[in-house]
């Protein structure tokens, strides 16, 4: 396959930054889209260029590191994929494909397609936590959970943290980010202590982010690569109305 990249190039939060042109030929459609931005960059260095800063870890759709605007959609044009589980036979030989990074004020470019992301890790830190007594572990069947309450909370568990539903949003919300957070351990035993405590916290460290108010526009569900579900975002109004009243 012979492609047409125009990438997002920006050496750092205070250059401008600029769409940039290059071809890659060659390329294998079983390729991952990251293997085919390493065969770009194997090139660039050796033409003497600097290669393209891009996130990446596991890519194995683990992580939620690599994530990118592809031809302005998170993770690509792939539903529940991830950018690095995303294969080139999805793209035409000739296309042109734009690479971008996530678009958000809460997640500033440190250069090129790399943004920071610890706008998340502080929201986390808000109240992403339980109690847990000290001594020994406890039985694994002392505290007793109704199946379609674990199975609810596994589902909400699943977000990896990417980000593609802020750079989707047309708000820059991170509401089902955050609601998937709040919903996977409230629907839990062990995390009822701060149940009432967590939403509140973890709601006004999002707002103090600068992340946008949530308009169920639904572009956040649309790009997650875990298919974390709408109606969590619901649950978490439900929760924060009752706790902030109280």
């Amino acid at each position: 396959m012979d492609l047409k990249l125009r990438v997002w190039r920006q050496k750092g939060a205070g250059d401008k930054g600029r769409m940039v042109t290059y071809q890659v030929t060659g390329i294998s459609p079983d390729a991952s889209f990251l293997e085919m931005l390493d065969v770009l960059n194997e090139k660039l260095i050796l033409d003497g260029d600097d290669p393209i800063a891009f996130d990446h870890d596991c890519r194995e759709g683990i992580c939620g590191m690599c994530g990118m605007m592809i031809n302005g959609v998170a993770h690509g044009p792939e539903r529940a994929t991830t950018t690095c589980q995303l294969h080139m036979r999805h793209f035409a030989d000739g296309d042109t494909i734009d690479i971008e990074p996530w678009r958000a004020a809460a997640f500033p470019v440190v250069k090129d397609l790399v943004v920071d992301r610890s706008a998340f890790d502080r929201v986390i830190q808000a109240g992403g936590y339980i109690t847990a007594p000290t001594g020994a572990a406890p039985d694994a069947h002392a505290t007793p959970v109704p199946k379609a309450d674990a199975d609810a909370a596994f589902e909400a568990a699943t977000c990896i943290g990417c980000g593609a539903c802020v750079a989707a949003c047309p708000n820059g919300s991170s509401m089902l980010f955050t609601a998937a957070k709040v919903a996977h351990l409230g629907l839990l035993p062990q995390g009822q202590p701060e149940r009432g405590t967590r939403v509140v916290e973890m709601i006004e460290a999002q707002d103090a982010e600068g992340f946008g108010g949530c308009t169920n526009a639904g572009e956040c569900t649309a790009v997650c690569p875990k298919g974390i579900p709408l109606s969590l975002i619901g649950r978490l109004n439900a929760d924060y109305r009752a706790n902030l009243l109280a």
